[in-house]
């Protein structure tokens, strides 16, 4: 794991630290209340029952663990480690670094300046229990060991997932999981020790979190005002820059052949780095495909010299290294051939890999694919304004979720991975409705308002969240979800019937593919062989996490069956689950 040199965040962005005072003022306004119209209101009137239960099973080990916490986060260590660590920053990165050690110092001291800001307007007295560390002369409320606590460790926690990058993840979500659990022990400890009531170290943990995300928007992450426009990927149009059709035959006759394997590899450069690179060249080697061709994807190639490579040698395999946009790159030029893909799963998202059930793990995804099956899925075909007809694999969308996707840099996504997502998204959710017009199958034209629209071959997203629960890769229908919700109890609503994961009407779409209205009209469900979506204003778009730019057309139609991809076995579980189906006919790719 090694650390990137900081890029400038921009003038625009330090306004923000004006952020600050209202920050104190929020908190002298929580205090105010703990200690004023709350204080005899449950939750808060029941603290003193926790400090005293706590102080009664006091002893053992615990005693001596939370004296090591406490002074951990006590004022004279918090000032050495961040001293220690702003110098350790200066010094070893020969300058490099100094926004990340301005980060991380000013954070500690403006947690500082809130937290003596707020004890000098909320007066408020320790529990009424022995106290096992000397009484600072300071309000209880918030506490300043909590919050300092946050400020440094939780600091750094975000210079590592923002900084640190290299070919293994794990050490990096390791060591950002145990800086964060530094806060959530401290506050454990002053509450043993009879130093703080509940309210007091949440408190201290809202003020630290308020002064890290102020801080990290000023000075560390880049500056939006005056950026350039995302620039939409260019997607080739499936018959023009994508595989010759002359190529065609000779691709399906070499795919018959399981004499001689020969595979090309689709990587994508900043996800499958050299370490996972080269598991992979071992795997395939393994398996029988000593002859392998590399290509690396670019921003202008988004599947690399794929097209070329098929045409020139006929390979028997495809192998994908990268996410989902590198497969649908991938996808777009091998629909309608006989080559089957192989997924390994190098992405944010990984969506695909997620839906057919594939190991989340590079080398074992290749390992299972390459000892299982061959099945057919199908792809979605779109037409929309200003790009030409390409191809999907997991959803196309427009609205929120486009907006979303466009919005979350590839820098943060390299960093957080898909929590990079939920970031943007916090930032459109109070994004404008969309009115649009829906048709399904040539049917009757329906006029809606939404937030986002998605039109899904798999149903899954992070997590397992069902979006489109009847969505199936073999199905040959697309499965579509108006997103509509109105204020918080709109959102509610909507998050607590995907958790049900469950459609209206028993997942039965009626004659005309319409399943109805779900989560008092916050989701509405369609089903359909071909979807054509008009807007009335151009809306941000999206096919698989590539963003296309705004239009107002997006028209979408399924192609059964049309493309061939390697799976893992098939389990009793997938069976129940509804996974694609092997071919009946014995599989080229072999292995």
């Amino acid at each position: 794991m090694r650390f990137e040199r900081s890029s400038p965040a921009g003038p625009g962005r330090l306004p923000l630290l004006w952020l600050l005072p209202p920050q104190a003022a929020l908190m002298v306004g929580v205090g105010l209340l703990v200690t004023g119209p709350l204080a005899d209101q449950w939750p808060v009137a029941a603290e003193d029952g926790l400090d005293r239960s706590l102080a009664a099973h006091r002893g053992g080990p615990a005693t001596a663990v939370s004296e090591w916490l406490s002074l951990l986060a006590g004022t004279q260590s918090v000032i050495s480690l961040t001293v220690l660590a702003v110098a350790v920053m200066v010094v070893c990165s020969r300058g490099r670094w100094l926004r990340e050690a301005a980060f991380l110092a000013g954070a500690v001291a403006a947690q500082s300046a809130v937290f003596l800001l707020v004890t000098m307007a909320v007066e408020r007295s320790r529990p009424p229990v022995p106290h096992l560390d000397a009484a600072p002369p300071t309000s209880s409320f918030p506490s300043g060991h909590v919050g300092a606590s946050v400020a440094l460790f939780g600091g750094l926690a975000v210079l590592v997932a923002l900084r640190a990058h290299g070919e293994r993840r794990w050490p990096r979500h390791v060591l950002v999981t145990v800086l964060l659990l530094v806060p959530l022990l401290v506050a454990f400890s002053r509450l043993y020790r009879g130093m703080h009531h509940p309210s007091d170290v949440m408190g201290g943990l809202l003020n630290g979190t308020c002064t890290l995300l102020v801080m990290t928007h000023a000075l560390l992450l880049p500056a939006r005002p005056g950026a350039p426009p995302t620039r939409p990927r260019r997607m080739p149009h499936p018959g023009s820059g994508a595989l010759p059709a002359a190529a065609l035959p000779a691709a399906r006759a070499a795919s018959s052949d399981e004499a001689t394997r020969r595979a090309v590899v689709v990587r994508h450069p900043h996800g499958c780095g050299a370490e996972p690179a080269e598991r992979v060249r071992d795997i395939l080697t393994r398996h029988g495909y000593a002859e392998q061709t590399w290509t690396e994807t670019s921003a202008e190639h988004a599947a690399g010299d794929l097209g070329a490579r098929i045409a020139d040698e006929a390979p028997t395999l495809v192998v994908v290294c990268g996410g989902d946009g590198t497969v649908r790159a991938c996808a777009d030029q091998l629909a309608g051939t006989e080559i089957p893909l192989v997924v390994v799963p190098c992405g944010t998202g990984n969506l695909l890999a997620r839906n057919l059930r594939l190991p989340a793990d590079p080398g074992a995804a290749l390992e299972a694919a390459l000892s299982g099956r061959t099945a057919r899925i199908d792809v979605g075909r779109v037409r929309a304004d200003g790009c030409g007809p390409a191809r999907f694999t997991v959803m196309a969308g427009a609205g929120f979720d486009a907006a979303m996707v466009a919005d979350a840099s590839d820098r943060v996504k390299r960093r957080l991975g898909w929590a990079a997502y939920a970031l943007s998204a916090a930032r459109h959710v109070r994004d404008p409705r969309m009115r649009l017009s829906i048709r399904l199958d040539g049917g009757p034209v329906r006029e809606r308002r939404a937030r986002m629209v998605v039109i899904g071959n798999v149903g899954s997203l992070q997590g397992g969240l069902p979006l489109l629960p009847d969505a199936r890769p073999d199905s040959g229908r697309l499965e579509v979800v108006l997103l509509d919700p109105r204020g918080v109890r709109g959102w509610l609503a909507a998050a607590r019937h995907l958790g049900a994961r469950m459609l209206p009407g028993g997942a039965v779409p009626g004659p005309d593919g319409v399943y109805g209205t779900a989560a008092g009209g916050a989701l509405e469900y369609f089903s359909a062989v071909r979807v054509d979506i008009r807007f009335a204003r151009p809306q941000p778009r999206e096919l698989d996490g590539d963003v296309i730019g705004p239009g107002t057309r997006l028209d979408a139609e399924v192609e059964p069956g049309a493309l061939r991809i390697r799976l893992p076995p098939r389990t009793p579980q997938d069976a129940a689950a509804g996974a694609a189906d092997a071919e009946p006919a014995p599989h080229a790719a072999g292995g």
